[in-house]
This record gives C-alpha cells, sequence and structure tokens, in this order.
C-alpha cells in the first residue's frame, strides 16, 4: 500500500530534477573541448544588447602585433573596462599549451559593449610560425589595433602582420605600449611612430592608412592615452580613450541586412555535445536559430553543395562567456551549430543562394616533416594510438581546423607534414602526445621552388638583440648557416646592447635558437619571419657534432657512463632504457661514435687491493621537444611518447648504417 505513492513521489523528484538539469545543459552547453563559463548576469545582459541587429553599431577589430609586445595583456585590460569577469590573467589563453608557454597560439574573438557600441575584438599570435592565423582572420575585419613596444620598435613580425593588414585595406590604429619603462621617452616615441611611418609606407599604404591615429598606453597597468605620459591622472588610468579611438576611427560594416543571409567560415571548433561549431563574419542578411542552411564550396567545375540543414544554435562570444543568442545580422561575427561537413574557407549561406565567398588566401607553408609509426623497440609501452591509421585521421583532422598545415599521405603508413616553421609543427607533435600518441619524426626539410630552372629558398629576416661581448660568437655562428648582415647598430636606450638584421634560409636557422641561447648566456633575443624565396645559397657550413650511438640493449649503467662522458655530451642518465641505434649523447668530434652504456662492472672473488671510486656524472642535456627537432641530422628520427622523448638512428643495425652512409647522396 505504501510501495505505490512513495515510487510516485521518488519518480515526479527524479524527473522534476531530471529536467532541471537538462535545461540548463541546454541553456549552456557543456564542453571539454570548447571550454566556457557562463554567468547569469552576463546571458541576461545579452538579451538586451542583441534586439538591435543595426550593422552600424558594429565594429570589427584585431590586435596585432610582434611577439610579446602585450597583445594579450592589452585584451584582458579592455575586457576587465567593459566589465567582464575575468578568472586570471591572459584570459583569452584559452589553450593549455599557451598558458604554459606564456605564447598566443590560436587566434580567438570576443565581444565587449561600449557605450553604445558592440566591439568584436580579435586576438591573434605574434609568432611568425603562426601566420596563418593572423591571415584568415585578419578579412574578418575592418579596422586593426597595431600594437609596438616603445622600447624595442616595429621588428620582423611587426612587418608581416602589418603587410596583411594593409593588405586587406585596414586603417590600423599605432598603439605604442610599455611607455611607462624607464628607457622611454618622448624622443624615443616619435622615433617609433617615424619607423612605423616608414614601414606603411614601404609596404605601399595609402593616404588615407598613413594617416594613423596614435596614442601610448601601459597594458600592464591598464591605462592608454592620446598624448605622451608616464603617469596619467587617477580619473585618466583606463582604456576609455582607446575604446573611444577604436568606436571613432574603425568604420562599422558595410553590409546588407536585406540580402540573403552569407557567411565564410573562418574557425572550427568540435564540441561533444553540439558536433562542429562554424565561427564567421556575415557578410549579408539575417541569421535565425532554425533557419535552413547549406555550406557550399568552389571546385573547378564551379560551386558545389557540401551539406544541408537547420541552424540548431546561434552563438557569440561575450567577455570569457559563450552565450546564446536567438538572431544575428549582416557584419557580426557569431558561430554556429548545426552542420556537420563544412569547414574552414567554405561557404554558409540560405538554401536559395548558390554562389560562394571568395576563401582565404594563405602563404605557403616553407617546412615539411615525416611523420610515421614509431618502430623503435621501445614501442608501445607508453602510448593508446600506435597504428598509421590513427595517426592520420589525427593528422587530417588538424588540418581541417588549421589551413596553414598540409598533410599528404607517404608509403609505408607515414605522412608529410607541412607548416611554416618547427615551432608550428613542435605544438602539433606535443598535443599528439598529450593526447597518447607514439609516433617516429623525421628533421625538417626546407620545401625548395625551382623558377626559370634556378633553384629557390625561402630565406627569413632575422632580428637579432645581444651584449657586445656575444657579437662575434652570433656572427661567426650565422656566418656557417649562410647568413648575411642587413643592418647593425646599437639599441636606443640600452647601453652595451646590439641590434643585429640578418638576411638567413630557413635551413640555416633550424636548431640555431638553443645554439643561441647557450652562446648568449640567455641574455639575447632572436625574432625571424618569413621574407621571400630567393636563390639557393649554397650548402651549410658545419653546424652540428658527430654523436654517441649505442649498441647495446637494455638499461643504461652509471658505470658505463663513466668512462663516456669523457668522449662528449650526454643525453642519458644511469637507469634509462636504451636499444641499439638510440642517440644517447653527442659526440665530441665530427664523427659518429658507436658506444656501449649497458657495460656493467664484472664482479670476481679476487680480492683487489684498491677500493672502488664513487661514481660522480657531470648532469645530462635533457632536450625539450623543438630543441630535438632543430638537432637531429637526416639520417636520425625523433622518438615521440607520452613520457619520452628519445633520438635515435634511422637504421637501428650498425652494418646497415655503414652501408647507406657509403651510398651516393642525392
Amino acid at each position: 500500500m505504501v510501495t505505490g505513492p512513495l515510487l510516485r513521489s521518488l519518480f515526479s523528484t527524479a524527473r522534476h530534477t531530471f529536467s532541471t538539469a537538462k535545461t540548463k545543459y541546454h541553456k549552456f552547453p557543456h564542453s571539454s573541448v570548447l571550454p566556457r563559463t557562463f554567468s547569469a548576469s552576463t546571458a541576461a545582459a545579452s538579451d538586451a544588447s542583441y534586439t538591435s541587429l543595426d550593422p552600424s553599431r558594429l565594429r570589427n577589430v584585431a590586435v596585432i602585433a610582434h611577439v610579446d609586445h602585450g597583445k594579450t595583456t592589452l585584451m584582458d585590460r579592455l575586457l576587465r573596462q567593459c566589465g567582464a569577469d575575468i578568472p586570471h590573467e591572459r584570459a583569452m589563453d584559452s589553450i593549455s599549451l599557451e598558458r604554459e608557454r606564456g605564447i598566443t597560439i590560436a587566434s580567438k574573438v570576443t565581444s565587449i559593449s561600449w557605450k553604445e557600441s558592440e566591439l568584436n575584438m580579435v586576438d591573434t599570435p605574434g609568432h611568425a610560425d603562426f601566420g596563418g592565423e593572423v591571415e584568415r582572420v585578419v578579412g574578418m575585419v575592418e579596422g586593426a589595433i597595431l600594437v609596438v613596444d616603445a622600447g624595442e620598435g616595429p621588428l620582423a613580425q611587426t612587418k608581416f602582420v602589418v603587410a596583411k593588414a594593409l593588405k586587406y585595406g585596414l586603417r590600423p590604429i599605432l598603439l605604442l605600449n610599455k611607455v611607462d619603462r624607464p628607457s622611454v621617452s618622448e624622443e624615443r616615441c616619435n622615433e617609433v611612430e617615424s619607423l612605423v611611418f616608414d614601414l606603411f609606407a614601404n609596404l605601399g599604404a595609402s593616404e588615407e592608412q598613413l594617416d594613423f591615429p596614435v596614442l601610448y598606453a601601459s597594458a600592464k597597468e591598464g591605462w592608454a592615452s592620446s598624448t605622451f605620459t608616464k603617469s596619467p591622472p587617477e580619473d585618466a588610468r583606463n582604456m576609455s580613450q582607446l575604446l573611444d579611438s577604436l568606436v571613432r576611427h574603425v568604420p562599422p560594416p558595410t553590409a546588407s541586412l536585406d540580402a540573403p543571409f552569407q557567411m565564410l567560415v573562418s574557425m572550427m571548433e568540435r564540441d561533444f555535445y553540439l558536433g562542429r561549431i562554424l565561427t564567421g563574419r556575415i557578410s549579408s542578411g539575417v541569421v535565425r536559430v532554425g533557419d535552413r542552411v547549406h555550406g557550399l564550396r568552389s571546385v573547378d567545375t564551379g560551386v558545389a553543395k557540401i551539406e544541408e540543414g537547420k541552424v540548431l544554435k546561434l552563438m557569440k562570444k561575450k567577455g570569457t562567456s559563450m552565450v546564446l543568442v536567438d538572431s544575428a545580422g549582416a557584419g557580426d561575427i557569431v558561430s554556429m551549430a548545426g552542420l556537420a561537413n563544412p569547414a574552414i574557407g567554405h561557404t554558409i549561406t540560405n538554401v536559395e543562394v548558390s554562389n560562394v565567398l571568395p576563401t582565404i588566401e594563405l602563404d605557403p607553408p616553407t617546412i615539411s616533416m615525416t611523420f610515421g609509426v614509431n618502430d623503435s623497440p621501445l614501442a608501445g609501452k607508453d602510448g593508446i594510438h600506435l597504428t598509421g591509421g590513427k595517426i592520420g585521421e589525427r593528422l587530417m583532422a588538424e588540418a581541417e581546423t588549421n589551413l596553414a598545415i598540409n598533410v599528404i599521405p607517404g608509403l609505408s603508413e607515414s605522412y608529410e607534414v607541412q607548416g611554416r616553421g618547427e615551432l608550428q609543427l613542435g605544438i602539433l607533435i606535443e598535443n599528439m602526445r598529450r593526447e597518447g600518441f607514439e609516433l617516429s619524426v623525421s628533421p625538417p626539410k626546407v620545401m625548395y621552388k625551382t623558377q626559370h630552372g634556378e633553384k629557390l629558398e625561402p630565406l627569413e629576416e632575422v632580428t637579432i638583440e645581444i651584449n657586445e661581448e656575444h657579437v662575434g660568437l652570433v656572427m661567426e655562428a650565422l656566418s656557417h648557416r649562410r647568413a648575411e648582415v642587413v643592418d647593425m647598430g646599437p639599441v636606443p636606450g640600452h647601453v652595451g646592447r646590439t641590434r643585429l638584421s640578418l638576411t638567413c634560409p630557413s635551413r640555416g636557422l633550424v636548431g640555431y635558437r638553443s645554439v643561441f641561447n647557450g652562446d648568449t648566456r640567455g641574455t639575447g633575443f632572436m625574432h625571424r619571419a618569413f621574407l621571400t624565396y630567393a636563390k639557393y645559397r649554397g650548402p651549410l657550413g658545419n653546424v652540428r657534432k658527430g654523436v654517441l650511438v649505442s649498441m647495446g640493449h637494455g638499461m643504461i649503467t652509471a658505470y658505463a657512463l663513466m668512462s663516456l662522458e669523457a668522449r662528449g655530451t650526454l643525453f642519458a642518465t644511469p637507469g634509462m632504457e636504451t636499444y641499439d641505434g638510440m642517440i644517447i649523447g653527442e659526440h665530441s668530434r665530427d664523427t659518429d661514435l658507436d658506444v656501449n652504456p649497458v657495460r656493467a662492472k664484472e664482479l670476481t672473488n679476487i680480492r683487489s687491493a684498491g677500493k672502488d671510486d664513487n661514481v660522480k656524472l657531470s648532469p645530462p642535456r635533457i632536450m625539450t621537444l623543438e630543441e630535438a627537432i632543430g638537432y637531429v641530422a637526416s639520417d636520425e628520427l625523433i622518438e615521440v611518447t607520452p613520457k619520452a622523448i628519445r633520438l635515435r638512428k634511422r637504421y637501428l643495425d650498425v652494418n646497415k648504417r655503414k652501408i647507406m652512409r657509403n651510398k651516393p647522396k642525392d
């Protein structure tokens, strides 16, 4: 008798709890791939913000700069100024590797409200290796904030991002950051402003683009000013003047709300609950939740339809939170869910529209690496994903979301991955490591071109800032790498510092950063950016010594390493596992040396007169992934597992290595 009512009450309580949870889940979809922090106040504010779809309220702005000139810190201050709740510093750097390394890897969009306007802000990376992220988002915006360190002035990557902005007709606002530093004076700011003007003129800027407004700021202290000052009054220690300049100088989108809906996909993310999330700028029309849309792409014969579907969700990043919206109009940057197949560069339109928008043009990749199955004797001990098929699927998924990477299937379950630089491909390998992949990676190869029968290679523009006593070492090392000095002079405001501007082949810079850090004792700065393809400069000089190659299998012993220390620099510690063909150190000479690191002391029952000495070893040189990529030679591979990074010879058998060494090279 009691059981029936009790079960009914339990069922109704459970149903109420489930429906409440379900409602919350639909309102704010959760995902471990796309992190979102929702707040009730932000969601409530958004309902009022999107009542009007008028494009004249919108300002789409990219923040572009050289690496470490303060873009992400500036974004933090702008978000805070506009009332966003920032959980930590560098709030826009949401990827774990970005927070660990202190760099921006991927472009990100957010929206902030200022007075009557809605500002869609795009944070972009500063490293040359991630230039593809800048190229694909610069077409989404009408204006840009060019952040330049007032102490350093415009550097190599500044030139790259400015060229892209001017190409798309943007009118940048110059923001001289870090003016609170003691070495920065008003004269220095005027000098940097002149350098930026010259850079604009050399890149073919129009009269309108050359008439750029200049602001002075300290993003770290959270203020910007239209006049030079090191300490503004208390009521002006904010970003109001910069935000007002954006509204005043950046034109609103020129787009029609009455035309049919069209959007070019510029970013793509995956969500476990919603599936594929496509982000882009609406070129024309209005899109609402529930609208029928289809994806289109250009093919040689015209236009091909990818998929037709319904807009299930429309979302917009507001501060650090993702909020749901019912509709969005022309000129706005939004994210949508509902289509499973369209990717970056494809067009999403109303079902009655059959023409596509112009696609994004990216610079070609300059280096390539071959990813393959890990076939070493220690394979399969650490990882989860071991097969060539799994590696191929992961690489194809990466190429879909990152247009600057090309993946070409090769022979015997190997894949050629083409990219912009060691850092970009190193980040990809590190992500795969953390996901449980095991793979072997070849050293980077430069991608050559042939034009009119002449061999061309990629050249990079290199800017180096070092102490005077290190100039000789650096110049000697770069001369072996076929670098040519363009300019050399003192660094303004820094006594005893020298700045070098050089051009160097990309192949000469592979692996040089760790050498540079050693030569300058960590006091030097080096920045590089792709310049052009030019005539092949000839073979490199002697840039690396030989290696110590293991010819034993088992545990490395301290007894064996004690006698090998005199032969060179060790990469291994006692207790590590080794195998035939694994590299355990760098030889002190230019040739490779086969050694036995597993040799143990033979024990006998004969008493010796002397006593055993304690084994004292120098600390080994432990390589990071980027250092390993730059270190390996053409006959070597990097073995990457979730727990270890090992260097090995391509051919593990010593006799096979001798045969291949004597073969004529291509």
